[in-house]
């Protein structure tokens, strides 16, 4: 279990145990890669960051994942691992977020990309994200660090 803050300095527990905080729960985010390039989409709001979102009434967790990647980017899932769940003690209320990781096959251009500007692709993730006002935070806790270890320690 990993125990640090987010970027507005709420408490989060990652873990990589299997769904340790809920079976069932209502957010998502996936990092995803697509010819081994980052594959990430620029939020309106945010900024950079991998897609994510709510699930939806019906729907699994996984379900959820491969639906935000396609509506936000216009991937095409080929391979999806969960990886992780976090637990955010948030002012506006608790979230519990499943973590997956995501190889593309292709992306497929959309009229729309919903809340966001699309796909966007990066060769390497740049170590100043933390301070990089081009991201958004979610991608400025320890939660995309730690994922990241987690990834690479299991391919080996």
């Amino acid at each position: 279990m990993h125990i640090f803050k987010d970027y507005y300095q709420n408490e989060v527990k990652l873990s990589f145990d299997d769904e340790p905080f809920s079976k069932d729960p209502r957010h998502v985010w996936s990092i995803c890669q697509y010819r081994n390039q980052w594959l990430l989409t620029k939020h309106q709001e945010r900024g950079l960051e991998f897609p994510g979102g709510k699930v939806e009434k019906d729907e699994t967790a996984i379900e959820a994942a491969i639906r935000e990647i396609k509506e936000e980017t216009g991937g095409v899932v080929k391979e999806i691992a969960y990886i992780g769940q976090y637990f955010v003690a948030g002012k506006a209320g608790d979230v519990i977020k499943n973590v997956y990781f995501a190889q593309i096959s292709n992306l497929v251009a959309q009229p729309t990309y919903f809340e966001t500007a699309g796909p966007v692709l990066l060769d390497s993730l740049p170590n100043n994200i933390k301070s990089n006002k081009a991201y958004s935070f979610i991608m400025k806790d320890d939660v995309l660090s730690n994922c990241l270890d987690y990834i690479m320690n299991r391919e080996g």
